[in-house]
């Protein structure tokens, strides 16, 4: 049965902590999943945490540990000693240890790592950390297991039972030749159907998809969805099989991506928490609102420039709201079709031209439906024609404006190496603001003087 963690729950978690009821936190706690377990964790105070967390036993107090909230785990760590998060590191994949490891500070990291007793685990980490976090190798993980080329059958049994011991799931045998490099990997079924004597090189499969180690690790991401693989081999810069990223750490990827890319197109500039301090949460999102404030002053000073004649035909003002509205809405719908197709690789560079293209045409086609409509309504409310044709043109126009710019603006900035995810908050708003109401102006201007 799946757990839910509810208020009644928490309450009752609280309350057995006071009393020091252990009872209570064995019977209903220690044997839910670590995810579960940490979700708890993540409600309660830091002194009721690690109440919890001392009747863990060792293997699962450290899958709980990656399971906590990154926020949650960071303050929970500064309460645990080097020994007990040296423990905890024995007990869990080389990935997660080292992700753990990267919420200390420099100095604790070297103590930690000069109490774990597992050379290899240690050796396996100082590897990972020595990648950037977000490349291929910095998410992989140096628990898989591997047959050489030249084995048979039988001998390769032998030798992955020792090797499957460090492993806990088993998606592939991968194959190598004498110096470890990647050459393929085993099928199971065909592993278990051949006979003893049969070589590694007759019966495994060339050639697989691999990464390589320094590539980006949402590149990695894409790659595992597209060939929709669960697990895929990472190599050095000369073919050397060096670790393997699993769906769950691809998944990990793939949910902090789509974070970073939602808070950034809101106009938040860097990655935060509801629980972060104000003083974190102002920093994020000061930038956007000052290029907020910046387009909203030189939108109106282009107000203000047209001022004597909105004085003399005062009802433009009334359609402000409109222009605004269209234009940003376009600018945004646009922008985020493109940087879609990048993150998703679909945009290649001969379709460039054919995209701004076609989403010229969408602006003529829902421009012109717009503002058929939004001339109907002038003439039905206001009967004025020369507004109904100032505000036509202006949607048309803006309309126009705002798809090929929302387009440009992300394939420019992906070309320089800049988050086209840019493209699709307040920058792109805010430009196509004050655009717009100098259109708007012009036109009206032209038609009516």
């Amino acid at each position: 049965m799946q757990f839910e963690l509810t208020k009644d729950f928490l309450s009752n978690v609280s309350q057995a902590i006071a009393e020091k009821d252990n009872l209570f936190i064995i019977n209903n706690i220690i044997d839910l999943h670590p995810a579960d377990i940490a979700d708890v964790m993540d409600y309660v105070n830091l002194e009721e945490a690690q109440y919890i967390y001392q009747h863990l036993e060792e293997e699962k107090a450290a899958d709980v540990l990656v399971e906590i909230d990154e926020d949650v785990r960071e303050k929970f760590l500064e309460s645990l000693s080097v020994k007990q998060i040296a423990e905890s590191i024995e007990n869990m994949d080389s990935d997660d240890a080292t992700d753990l490891l990267q919420d200390l500070p420099e100095k604790k990291q070297e103590a930690v790592l000069s109490e774990i007793k597992d050379e290899t685990q240690t050796s396996d980490i100082t590897a990972l950390l020595n990648y950037d976090e977000d490349s291929a190798g910095g998410i992989m993980d140096k628990e898989f297991i591997a047959a050489n080329v030249n084995w048979t059958v039988q001998n390769a049994l032998e030798l992955l039972r020792r090797q499957v011991e460090d492993v806990d799931q088993v998606y592939t045998i991968y194959v190598t030749d004498d110096n470890s490099n990647l050459l393929g990997t085993l099928s199971l079924k065909k592993f278990l159907y051949a006979s003893d004597s049969t070589l590694i090189k007759d019966i495994y499969r060339k050639d697989p998809i691999h990464v390589q180690a320094l590539v980006p690790s949402e590149e990695v991401a894409s790659v595992m969805e597209k060939y929709e693989l669960v697990v895929v081999p990472v190599v050095n810069e000369v073919g050397t099989l060096i670790g393997r990223i699993t769906i769950d750490d691809a998944m990990e990827v793939i949910k902090e991506e789509a974070e970073k890319d939602y808070q950034m197109a809101s106009g938040i500039s860097e990655k935060v928490e509801s629980s972060d301090t104000v003083w974190v949460l102002s920093r994020a999102r000061l930038p956007w609102l000052l290029i907020g404030l910046t387009g909203g002053i030189f939108g109106a000073y282009v107000i203000g420039g047209f001022e004597d004649k909105i004085s003399e035909f005062p009802v433009m003002a009334s359609f402000i709201p409109l222009i605004l509205a269209m234009g940003g809405n376009v600018g945004v719908q646009s922008s985020a079709i493109i940087v879609q197709s990048l993150a998703n690789n679909s945009l290649e560079i001969d379709t460039i031209a054919k995209k701004l293209i076609k989403e010229m045409l969408v602006a003529i086609v829902n421009g012109l439906i717009c503002s058929f409509i939004a001339l109907l309504f002038c003439l039905i409310t206001e009967k004025d024609v020369r507004l109904a044709i100032t505000i036509g043109i202006s949607l048309i126009s803006v309309f126009l404006y705002a798809g090929l710019f929302g387009t440009f603006i992300p394939l420019i900035l992906n070309k320089y190496k800049i988050d086209p995810a840019l493209a699709t908050g307040p920058f792109i708003t805010t430009t196509n603001d004050v655009i717009g109401l100098l259109l708007y102006f012009l036109i009206g201007w032209a038609i009516y003087f």
